[in-house]
């Protein structure tokens, strides 16, 4: 471990997750849904739970478009190298098409070699998937790196969070950000590369009449919002969900449409890198698997897809146009007891009062570690193939 990050996968515990999502989703019987799907960020989090979910909800033939380290000598490959490889594998055993790009997906090149293969294999999409998690991003046109960065704007801002490895509660400080900060965020969580995935698909031609495109956004609580909806990256947000308009009138032309749908808090690489998060997740978790309606990224995809995008009614949305996944998390009910237990967490009483373990075992999990029915004594080959890699 390095702080938030697990520095080796383990292929058999990264393939058990994937075939657990899989079952899942086959157990909640047919989606009629989409065909022929782009997942941009195909390899973790939400952007695997959709291309599993289309794949084997509605049948559809699937790309994915991610970035990922493959095995090296003296090293594992990063989780969502043996995610995607244990997805192709079962995909191809299901006889469902499936190929999958590794690159960089803010790049010019990868887009067209991505739209070159919609060309070659399956003519058009109906539904873009744009699910990026990425730290950094080169900008194709200007060639400037952009970094985004996790502060609040204006004031300094003071809160309690949890190291999640020792369950040690702690106060934490987090200095404002500057308008380049901004500006850097916004470049990349923001919306301007996924309306340039679509420019391109348009001009392409690749996208189907009434295609739809979907990324994916957070609000959260009053709790989070100085570090996170009000602080940069929620300025990156806010971009994102401007862009959804932009990319809707578009899309007109086709009769299309493009949203962009709020999700639950979850376990991410991404989240557990945001200070003051897993201490709410923690208590989160805790109050919504007692209330019986906690839900982990395939659980929320799979009722996005089935109850929301391709149910025969129109898709309802807030007054921002946004879709709300996370209306159970955002329940008056919910929110209220979780913000009665923040006062009283401190590393003593967390582990009674929140779902520590249940954080530890999300964590763990991302990386395929810690699931039950796997051997984890047994030596493994790391040297996974992605078979359908192009």
């Amino acid at each position: 471990m390095r702080g938030f990050i697990c520095l080796t996968a383990h292929p058999d515990g990264c393939e058990k997750n994937v075939v657990d999502q899989i079952e899942y989703v086959k157990s909640k019987g047919p989606i009629a849904g989409p065909k022929k799907v782009l997942v941009i960020g195909a390899s973790t989090g939400f952007g695997l739970a959709s291309r599993i979910t289309a794949a084997f909800g509605s049948e559809a033939a699937t790309i994915g478009v991610f970035f990922e380290k493959p095995p090296a000598e003296g090293k594992t490959a990063t989780p969502g190298w043996y995610n995607s490889a244990a997805f192709q594998k079962h995909a191809e055993a299901a006889g469902l098409y499936a190929k999958s790009i590794n690159g960089d997906a803010f790049s010019n090149e990868v887009k067209q070699k991505t739209i070159d293969l919609i060309k070659a294999d399956l003519g058009q999409i109906d539904l873009v998937i744009y699910s990026l998690a990425s730290p950094v991003r080169q900008h194709p046109v200007t060639g400037v790196l952009h970094r985004s960065v996790l502060k609040p704007v204006g004031n300094a801002y003071t809160n309690k969070t949890v190291d999640f490895h020792t369950g040690i509660v702690s106060s934490i400080t987090i200095e404002p950000c500057n308008e380049e900060d901004i500006v850097n965020t916004v470049a990349v969580m923001g919306g301007e590369d996924w309306e340039m995935w679509i420019d391109a698909m348009l001009a392409a031609d690749v996208l189907a009449p009434n295609a739809l495109t979907l990324a994916y956004s957070y609000i959260g609580p009053s709790l989070t919002e100085a570090v996170y909806r009000k602080g940069t990256i929620g300025r990156a947000k806010d971009h994102l969900e401007a862009t959804s308009f932009k990319i809707a009138d578009k899309l007109k032309s086709i009769h299309g449409n493009a949203f962009v749908s709020v999700n639950k808090a979850l376990v991410t690489q991404a989240s557990s890198a945001i200070p003051v998060i897993p201490l709410y997740i923690s208590l989160l978790y805790k109050v919504m698997k007692k209330e019986g309606n906690h839900e982990g990224c395939i659980e929320q995809i799979q009722r996005l897809f089935k109850d929301r995008l391709y149910s025969n009614h129109e898709i309802s949305v807030d007054e921002k146009g946004r879709i709300r996944i996370d209306d159970w998390e955002m329940k008056e009910t919910v929110q209220k007891q979780v913000s009665e237990l923040w006062p009283q967490a401190t590393t003593e009483s967390l582990p009674s009062i929140g779902d520590l373990k249940g954080y530890k075992y999300e964590f763990l999990s991302l990386f395929g570690f810690g699931l039950d029915g796997i051997d984890y004594s047994v030596d493994v080959d790391e040297n996974l193939p992605i078979t359908g890699l192009v």
